[in-house]
Protein backbone atom coordinates (compact mmCIF):
# COMPACT_ATOMS: atom_id res chain seq x y z
CA UNK A 1 0.00 0.00 0.00
CA UNK A 2 1.34 3.43 -0.90
CA UNK A 3 1.33 6.29 1.57
CA UNK A 4 0.19 9.78 0.61
CA UNK A 5 3.77 11.00 0.07
CA UNK A 6 4.47 8.20 -2.41
CA UNK A 7 1.21 8.90 -4.23
CA UNK A 8 2.04 12.61 -4.46
CA UNK A 9 5.51 11.80 -5.79
CA UNK A 10 4.09 9.48 -8.43
CA UNK A 11 1.52 12.10 -9.46
CA UNK A 12 4.29 14.68 -9.91
CA UNK A 13 6.35 12.29 -12.02
CA UNK A 14 3.38 11.43 -14.20
CA UNK A 15 2.37 15.07 -14.72
CA UNK A 16 5.99 16.04 -15.49
CA UNK A 17 6.19 13.24 -18.06
CA UNK A 18 2.92 14.38 -19.64
CA UNK A 19 4.10 18.01 -19.83
CA UNK A 20 7.21 16.90 -21.75
CA UNK A 21 5.70 14.25 -24.02
CA UNK A 22 2.05 15.07 -24.70
CA UNK A 23 0.94 15.45 -28.28
CA UNK A 24 -0.11 18.90 -29.38
CA UNK A 25 -3.73 18.43 -30.42
CA UNK A 26 -6.17 21.17 -31.48
CA UNK A 27 -8.81 20.24 -28.90
CA UNK A 28 -6.19 20.55 -26.17
CA UNK A 29 -5.10 24.02 -27.24
CA UNK A 30 -8.67 25.27 -26.74
CA UNK A 31 -10.25 22.77 -24.35
CA UNK A 32 -13.87 23.85 -24.75
CA UNK A 33 -16.66 21.28 -24.24
CA UNK A 34 -17.88 21.49 -27.85
CA UNK A 35 -14.43 21.03 -29.38
CA UNK A 36 -13.60 18.12 -27.06
CA UNK A 37 -16.97 16.48 -27.75
CA UNK A 38 -16.49 16.65 -31.53
CA UNK A 39 -13.00 15.19 -31.17
CA UNK A 40 -14.24 12.34 -28.98
CA UNK A 41 -16.96 11.42 -31.47
CA UNK A 42 -14.50 11.54 -34.38
CA UNK A 43 -11.93 9.49 -32.45
CA UNK A 44 -14.31 6.58 -31.87
CA UNK A 45 -12.54 3.67 -33.57
CA UNK A 46 -10.39 6.09 -35.61
CA UNK A 47 -6.71 6.95 -35.15
CA UNK A 48 -5.69 10.47 -34.12
CA UNK A 49 -3.60 11.04 -37.26
CA UNK A 50 -6.60 10.19 -39.43
CA UNK A 51 -8.94 12.46 -37.46
CA UNK A 52 -6.76 15.60 -37.42
CA UNK A 53 -7.48 16.95 -40.95
CA UNK A 54 -11.18 16.06 -40.65
CA UNK A 55 -11.38 17.79 -37.27
CA UNK A 56 -9.79 20.97 -38.61
CA UNK A 57 -12.18 21.11 -41.59
CA UNK A 58 -15.17 20.35 -39.39
CA UNK A 59 -14.27 23.11 -36.92
CA UNK A 60 -13.85 25.60 -39.76
CA UNK A 61 -17.32 24.75 -41.07
CA UNK A 62 -19.02 24.29 -37.66
CA UNK A 63 -17.10 26.45 -35.16
CA UNK A 64 -19.75 26.17 -32.43
CA UNK A 65 -22.69 24.03 -31.42
CA UNK A 66 -25.25 26.58 -32.59
CA UNK A 67 -23.84 26.53 -36.14
CA UNK A 68 -23.83 22.74 -36.12
CA UNK A 69 -27.40 22.54 -34.75
CA UNK A 70 -28.72 24.82 -37.55
CA UNK A 71 -27.14 22.68 -40.27
CA UNK A 72 -28.64 19.94 -42.39
CA UNK A 73 -27.47 16.35 -42.34
CA UNK A 74 -26.07 16.76 -45.85
CA UNK A 75 -24.00 19.77 -44.72
CA UNK A 76 -22.62 17.78 -41.77
CA UNK A 77 -21.88 14.65 -43.79
CA UNK A 78 -19.89 16.53 -46.46
CA UNK A 79 -16.79 17.33 -44.32
CA UNK A 80 -17.16 13.92 -42.66
CA UNK A 81 -16.86 12.10 -46.00
CA UNK A 82 -14.06 9.54 -45.84
CA UNK A 83 -13.94 9.37 -42.04
CA UNK A 84 -16.36 6.44 -41.96
CA UNK A 85 -19.26 5.44 -39.73
CA UNK A 86 -21.54 8.22 -40.87
CA UNK A 87 -23.98 7.48 -38.07
CA UNK A 88 -21.50 9.31 -35.79
CA UNK A 89 -22.00 12.49 -37.83
CA UNK A 90 -25.79 12.08 -37.88
CA UNK A 91 -25.84 11.48 -34.12
CA UNK A 92 -23.58 14.48 -33.56
CA UNK A 93 -26.06 16.69 -35.43
CA UNK A 94 -29.05 15.24 -33.54
CA UNK A 95 -27.33 15.67 -30.19
CA UNK A 96 -26.27 19.24 -31.04
CA UNK A 97 -29.86 20.13 -31.94
CA UNK A 98 -31.08 18.64 -28.68
CA UNK A 99 -28.42 20.40 -26.57
CA UNK A 100 -29.23 23.76 -28.17
CA UNK A 101 -32.98 23.25 -27.81
CA UNK A 102 -32.98 21.86 -24.27
CA UNK A 103 -29.93 23.55 -22.71
CA UNK A 104 -29.43 26.69 -24.80
CA UNK A 105 -26.26 25.18 -26.27
CA UNK A 106 -24.67 24.58 -22.87
CA UNK A 107 -23.20 21.19 -22.07
CA UNK A 108 -24.31 19.50 -18.88
CA UNK A 109 -21.68 19.05 -16.21
CA UNK A 110 -23.34 16.50 -13.96
CA UNK A 111 -24.01 12.91 -15.00
CA UNK A 112 -27.70 13.20 -14.05
CA UNK A 113 -28.08 16.25 -16.29
CA UNK A 114 -26.72 14.59 -19.41
CA UNK A 115 -29.60 12.32 -20.36
CA UNK A 116 -28.81 10.19 -23.37
CA UNK A 117 -27.99 12.32 -26.42
CA UNK A 118 -27.91 10.33 -29.67
CA UNK A 119 -24.64 8.45 -30.13
CA UNK A 120 -23.65 8.65 -26.46
CA UNK A 121 -24.36 5.74 -24.18
CA UNK A 122 -23.94 5.30 -20.46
Amino acid sequence: MWDSQQISGFQRLLLDWYARHRRKLPWRSRPEPYRIWVSEIMLQQTQVQTVLPYYERFMERFPDIQTLAKSTEEQVLAPWAGLGDYSRASNLLSAASRIVKENGGNFAYGFGEIGEPPGIGR
